[in-house]
């Protein structure tokens, strides 16, 4: 076979192999699926307080209005023998509410509030944690009654993070 047989034989083959990679690369589009949604976590109170800022290698983790939020980020705040390290490990939606950190008030339980103290909870809940640190999930007392029933008044839709067709 002569030179230019070789030569074009190759550029055949060449041609024929960059064809067929094009369609590989069609048939993986199309079979493309998008990457994996993060699931909803739910913590129990046991689950949430071994986040509380006293292993070192672990992440800190905080419950605000029954949202789990990732404060790793704000660990000279939050972890071992910092100011708020209170506040970590537990839902201490209360103790935002009041500006305090009275382990009468480090509870997710909202009895008593005055309209002053609930709107500051809104105000730091949506200016301050939703804005700056990551949701890994809800405390399940925000998503199950406490005999483990499905809450009635828990509306998917509305909740900050997760999308209801996405993750419901």
């Amino acid at each position: 076979m002569s030179a230019l047989g070789v030569g074009r034989c190759v550029w055949i083959v060449l041609i024929t192999l960059l064809s067929f990679n094009g369609l590989l690369a069609q048939d993986v589009k199309l079979k493309h699926s998008p990457a994996p949604q993060t699931a909803v976590r739910l913590f129990t109170d046991s689950d949430l307080a071994k986040y509380n800022g006293e292993e070192k290698d672990q992440p800190i983790y905080m419950a605000v209005k029954g949202v789990v939020f990732d404060v790793t980020l704000g660990k000279e705040f939050y972890g071992k023998d910092s100011p708020y390290n209170a506040l970590v490990g537990k839902d201490s939606t209360r103790a935002v509410a009041k500006m305090s950190l009275e382990s009468e008030d480090l509870t997710h339980d909202l009895t008593g509030l005055t309209e002053d103290e609930l709107k500051s909870l809104d105000d730091v809940f949506n200016n301050l944690y939703k804005t700056k640190y990551p949701i890994v999930g809800y405390t399940a007392r925000r998503i199950l009654n406490e005999d483990g029933s499905p809450n009635k008044d828990f509306k998917p839709e509305d909740q900050p993070h997760f999308s209801i067709k996405d993750e419901f």
